[in-house]
């Protein structure tokens, strides 16, 4: 059972999406791995140097007190000795020698020999060294022989006058006769973590904090730009957008409004223009009928005036259809399901078999009067040509969906496409007593469209035709 918990997890929801998380969490695993590998790297060196650091100083205040008891009287070498040690460093002078033989390795012998040289007489000054083990070495003690042993166990042991294990011992002859003693831990203190812990939150917190506001300086007009092109593509008005952000993002704005203007003035002037040659067909349209009514031959007479009043009712037609593009209904926010149910009633009231199926409240944003024209003329077209028709609504991912299905003859499927373009009529194929001058679904696509949406037609194999209309919820 836990498996199948395991495998039903999606792993992308652990994905960062937007810009700004993206980059923040691109940038912390960059840091982190950087301070983890430099933490690695150096961690031992900079262990390394601190504490060459702490014996060279230690052997030089060394020197410096052996001096300072040799020009001083007795009677302060006590005040002197106090004041020159510390918690991990002891000095004491005695009779004997706390080391009877030097360091054996090159590196005390050279640090010996310099110690020497730093008195004019040249006294003989004794050093071991215990460095400290690397990770994963043994620790490795220089004994001294075994009659020396003997005799240093009856001694003060150095390791019980600091209280911790002893890394240097240093014995330098005086000028009195006697010996001034050294032992000394200087190994530097654990490493530790919460200083890093610190590091690391600050630097976190501060690349959070950057991020952010650049992140936010470029998604914002990022933002209004894709809430623009939506509205656009829904046929809503947009007013230029505010340039700001970087360079590119101003450049995109740019071409944006640019783009909309001239979609806009495009579309306007084929609006205008169709509106122009549709109201200007009207009068030698209405001329030519008043001719028509003089011709004696009464066959000819009807044909002619027919085709005239279809032509009159195609310029009629184009003309309302261009008028109301024109003005540009105000968008707003509904809900179709109430929309969908006031024009089954419509239909009920008129004597057609129209039903909807009622569901939960679907809200969209659209041109609310555009939109039932569009919607309508679905329904109408159902009516005429199958009696019955049956409207449903759905929502199906971030999209509602409406059907209208009729129980007509359906449109042979070469001629899905064709029945879209203005001016078609497909009479032979459906009624012969349709009326409808080829318009109603060419305007009824180009409303939906205008609005983000999509229309297609479908034949149902039981019989009849389904028109689909698909449109965004937000």
């Amino acid at each position: 059972m836990n498996r199948s918990v395991f495998s039903r997890f999606n792993f992308k929801r652990l994905v960062p999406q937007s810009l700004a998380t993206q980059l923040i969490a691109l940038l912390l695993t960059a840091v982190l791995l950087s301070q983890v590998v430099g933490i690695w790297i150096f961690h031992d060196e900079r262990r390394v140097a601190l504490i060459q650091l702490a014996r060279d100083n230690l052997l030089q205040r060394s020197v410096e007190v052996a001096k300072l008891l040799d020009d001083t009287p007795p009677i302060l070498h006590g005040r002197i000795l106090e004041a020159s040690s510390s918690r991990f460093t002891k000095f004491w002078y005695s009779e004997t020698p706390l080391l009877t033989f030097g360091g054996g390795s090159r590196m005390e012998q050279h640090i010996q020999e310099e110690l020497s040289e730093e008195f004019a007489d040249g006294r003989a000054v004794l050093l071991q060294m215990r460095e400290p083990p690397r990770r994963g070495e043994r620790r490795l003690f220089k004994q001294p022989p075994r009659d020396e042993q003997a005799d240093n166990r009856k001694k003060r042991h150095p390791d019980r006058l600091i209280g911790r294990k002893v890394d240097l011992e240093l014995t330098i002859p005086l000028n009195n006769g006697r010996f001034l003693n050294l032992a000394t831990s200087y190994r530097p203190p654990p490493w530790a973590i919460l200083p890093l812990l610190f590091q690391l939150g600050f630097l976190t917190v501060l690349i959070v904090l950057i991020v952010f506001f650049a992140v936010r300086r470029i998604a914002r007009p990022l933002k209004n730009l894709a809430e623009a092109a939506g509205q656009l593509g829904r046929g809503e008005d947009v007013p230029p957008l505010k340039e700001m952000g970087p360079r590119e993002v101003r450049s995109v704005t740019s071409a944006f409004n640019d783009m909309q203007a001239r979609l806009t003035r495009f579309v306007s002037d084929r609006t205008r223009m169709l509106a122009a040659i549709s109201h200007d067909l009207r009068t030698p349209i209405t001329s030519l009928r008043l001719r028509a009514e003089f011709i004696e031959d009464d066959e000819n007479r009807e044909k002619i005036i027919q085709t005239l009043d279809e032509m009159a009712a195609m310029t009629e037609a184009t003309l309302t259809f261009a008028k109301e593009e024109a003005r540009k209904e105000e968008g707003t926010t509904i809900d179709l399901a109430d929309l969908l149910a006031e024009l089954a009633a419509d239909q009920v009231v008129l004597g057609h078999d129209v039903t909807f199926a009622e569901v939960a409240p679907v809200l969209a944003p659209c041109r609310p009067m555009a939109l039932k024209r569009a919607l309508r003329n679905l329904v109408e077209n159902g009516v005429r040509y199958g009696d019955r028709v049956k409207i449903t609504l759905a929502s199906d991912q971030g999209e509602a969906v409406i059907t209208i299905r009729d129980e007509g003859p359906g449109i042979p499927e070469h001629r899905l496409a064709d029945v879209f373009e203005p001016f078609v009529r497909l009479d032979d194929s459906r009624n012969e007593e349709t009326g409808g001058i080829g318009l109603g679904l060419s305007i009824a696509r180009s409303i939906i469209h205008a609005q983000g949406g999509s229309l297609s037609l479908q034949n149902v194999p039981e019989g009849g035709l389904v028109a689909m209309v698909r449109l965004p919820l937000g």
